[in-house]
């Protein structure tokens, strides 16, 4: 298989995978066991392994973009580009995952403030949601004479 078949394989994947989980399965959570304090770990749980998950296909992604540059010349532009989103989706997970996620758990335990806490959670998801599709949208496009 080609790589930019792969590429955009890795990159279908990461990008259906969040919206399945972050737009389906997690609301499905809340609607289905009705308790925020039942749902509220396993939304957790799913969204620590979509970080990870996204950690893995941008890594994968990033390897396969770098691949596409030509002995001994620089990464085409359209490439940085593309690099760049999975760049800053990874970033993203990073901080969700290390960051914003422990800030929910204390807001929880402590009376702190969870509404700003899950509204950040919420943008990161969504920045992550959109960079990677990007990244789908710019590897599936039609051929150009450089390599996105």
């Amino acid at each position: 298989m080609p790589l930019q078949r792969q590429a955009i394989l890795i990159a279908a994947l990461w990008w259906g995978g969040m919206s399945a989980l972050s737009f389906l399965a997690v609301p499905l959570l809340f609607a289905t066991l009705g308790s925020p304090s039942m749902a509220g770990p396993v939304a957790a749980k799913i969204f620590s392994l979509q970080c990870w998950a996204g950690l893995v296909f941008g890594m994968a992604l990033l390897l396969m973009l770098r691949r596409w540059r030509g002995e001994g010349t620089s990464i085409a532009p359209a490439a940085l580009t593309t690099m760049s989103f999975v760049l800053f989706a990874m970033l993203l997970a990073l901080v969700q995952e290390f960051g914003v996620a422990q800030n929910i758990v204390t807001a929880r335990a402590s009376g702190g403030n969870l509404h700003l806490w899950h509204g950040v959670g919420t943008a990161m998801v969504l920045g992550q949601w959109l960079c990677a599709g990007a990244v789908l949208w710019r590897l599936a496009a039609p051929p150009t004479t450089e390599p996105v």
